[in-house]
């Protein structure tokens, strides 16, 4: 809050509020100047000149910024050095409970870890370094509890939920690392975005990692030499170490926050391709499905892994709507009819879907009782189902002409849920199921 005071001193004054501006960027503190102006646009939103600046910055961050290529010099000895700490983590000297690797619930933390370090160390603002410390900090303390938990208490069920649930944690904290608590709708979204596109390069990563650890085995085996099981997993666990860091490189510059990042190249113009060609696919599956679902009616009342099937399908759709809603207004305008009536359907259909899921899960909970996985089911599917609500009636109620800010809005709220949800199944529920 270093330009607060002045900011709140200079709310009638256009130009000692640019020259603050030009100030706080001679410090490299821009990212910080916009939040304390955040702030006092919060406290006196009909302020016009606050209001006016805030369409000034967002306009300044829309702009795309002159190419530039990856910082390998950083990128590739920070991903040796994770690739290094991977290895080690997945030694069986460290082996857990039941012969569960450490790296199971260690490598979202920690590769969380790397990555807001491979940010924070190209950029000068003191802000976004005190922001990386707290959480890195966060995510240290994190995965330490879970580890611990596993270790001392020896419960199957929350073992699986984390292996699950740290990878969204640790996503949350890199989130929160680069556009802060503060962050509008619209930020949060294009933050999503760039995940989304981060998780396909590290795939596409992966998989010609495994076609080369493949044919790297395969010429051993020619010889008949068998390397040790203990050495294979640890290069394949420091192939990963290294894919944390080298898959954000590839496709996130730190210069910029992510509202201003490149979307209309490369994967991150593939990727909201094709949810888009999916959501007329995904529609008729839908529709097809629910049709058939009076034949099968009781199911998911007697079969646990329909209702895991459901769950996935539920998570998948709310991934596709993400993918498929366009960060900005001037994208695809001749088609936002098309768009906004295929999300819309898609997560109505959705909706219908997912009650009828939940209602098998509440009958099985009230047969059988609450367990940890049936609470965590419970949890995520009324969240989902909250979002998609919420998604529908803002565009019922904004319509057309909102309809994109209404979706990142939707999106954005959705995005407090699922870190609450996650934070309550990692720290409260081994104390809750024992």
């Amino acid at each position: 809050m270093k330009y607060l005071q002045d900011i709140r001193a200079a709310h009638a004054d256009p130009e000692r509020l640019e020259n603050l501006y030009r100030a706080a960027l001679r410090e490299n503190a821009g990212d910080e100047w916009k939040s304390d102006l955040l702030a006092c646009l919060a406290e006196s939103p009909d302020n016009i000149l606050y209001a006016a600046w805030r369409y000034r910055l967002q306009a300044a961050e829309t702009e795309q910024p002159e190419s530039r290529g990856v910082n390998w010099k950083l990128a590739i000895p920070l991903g040796l050095v994770a690739g290094i700490v991977f290895a080690v983590l997945s030694s069986s000297l460290f082996d857990l409970p039941r012969h569960t690797p450490l790296l199971l619930f260690a490598w979202a933390p920690v590769g969380a870890c790397f990555i807001v370090a491979f940010l924070t160390l190209q950029t000068t603002s003191r802000q976004y370094s005190k922001r990386a410390g707290a959480v890195i900090g966060g995510l240290i303390a994190i995965g330490i509890y879970v580890i611990l938990v596993v270790a001392l208490a020896n419960r199957e069920p929350y073992e699986i939920l984390m292996a699950l649930h740290l990878p969204l944690l640790a996503l949350t904290g890199a989130g929160i690392s680069l556009v802060g608590w503060k962050s509008n709708a619209q930020e949060r979204f294009a933050f999503l975005l760039k995940a989304i596109e981060v998780g396909v390069t590290g795939g596409v990563y992966v998989i010609v990692g495994g076609m080369f650890a493949g044919i790297t085995l395969g010429l051993f085996a020619a010889l008949n030499i068998k390397l040790p099981n203990d050495l294979v997993r640890m290069v394949v666990a420091a192939g990963g170490g290294v894919i944390c860091v080298l898959a954000v490189a590839t496709v996130y510059d730190p210069r910029v926050a992510p509202l201003a990042q490149r979307f209309e190249q490369g994967l991150g113009k593939l990727v909201p391709t094709m949810m888009r060609l999916l959501l007329p696919l995904t529609l008729i599956v839908l529709v097809v499905y629910l049709f058939v679902i009076p034949f099968n009616f009781m199911q998911p009342f007697r079969n646990r892994d329909i209702l895991i099937v459901y769950n996935v399908m539920l998570f998948a759709v709310m991934g596709l709507l993400i993918g498929a809603t366009p960060l900005q207004e001037h994208d695809l305008p001749k088609y936002h009819g098309a768009l906004r009536a295929g999300i819309l359907a898609v997560a109505s259909l959705t909706v219908v879907i997912s009650l009828y899921a939940l209602s098998a899960t509440v009958y099985r909970t009230a047969m059988g009782g609450f367990t940890l996985n049936r609470v965590a089911v419970i949890g995520w599917n009324v969240i989902n189902i909250g979002i998609l609500v919420l998604l529908i009636y803002k565009q019922v109620k904004h319509g057309a002409a909102a309809w994109i800010g209404s979706l990142h809005s939707a999106f954005s709220a959705g995005t407090m849920g699922y870190v609450v949800w996650a934070l309550f199944l990692t720290l409260a529920t081994p104390w809750l199921f024992r």
